[in-house]
């Protein structure tokens, strides 16, 4: 077995969301999630089959995302993981529950706007994902200061009040 890390190819104002899925209708399905969580989301979503015709399926409101998705897709190579690509203005958290709702989804690994890269397995029967670097190792703790501006932050982008 061989271990490779994949360095997602993204623009830093757009967010990823990568998981594991179990069947071809994750495509249309977590589709439809999209648009339903948030409407006039910009995404492109590319998903990986692991048997059959071993295609990578694709979908999303935005062809820029989507080839993006396809791109980091094929570049991580893994049965069953999809990749989901949302153009600046559209963000995880606004997503991720209806995502984890959709029944063919089995995990998510990340779901960020950070610098991702992936961890893979690769054995002879295939390639596997055995996690993701999201970001940079911490500096430190906070402090009081960090504290207060960390609660300043999420009411001046509207997610406390």
């Amino acid at each position: 077995m061989d271990i490779t890390s994949v360095k997602i190819d993204k623009p830093e104002t757009v967010s990823i969301i990568i998981g594991q899925s179990h069947f071809i209708k994750t495509v249309e399905d977590i589709h439809e999630a999209m648009v339903n969580a948030v409407a006039g989301v910009a995404f492109g979503l590319a998903f990986c089959e692991a048997s059959g015709d071993r295609l990578v399926r694709t979908t999303g409101t935005d062809d820029a995302m989507r080839e993006l998705a396809t791109a980091n897709a094929l570049a991580v190579g893994a049965g069953h993981s999809f990749v989901l690509m949302m153009a600046e203005g559209a963000y995880p958290i606004n997503v991720l529950n209806s995502l984890k709702m959709v029944p063919e989804v089995c995990r998510i690994y990340c779901a960020t706007a950070n610098p991702v890269e992936v961890l893979v397995a690769k054995t002879d029967q295939g390639r596997g994902i055995i996690g993701v670097v999201d970001g940079f190792t911490p500096l430190g703790v906070e402090d009081a200061g960090d504290v207060s501006a960390r609660h300043d932050l999420l009411r001046a982008i509207g997610y406390k009040l």
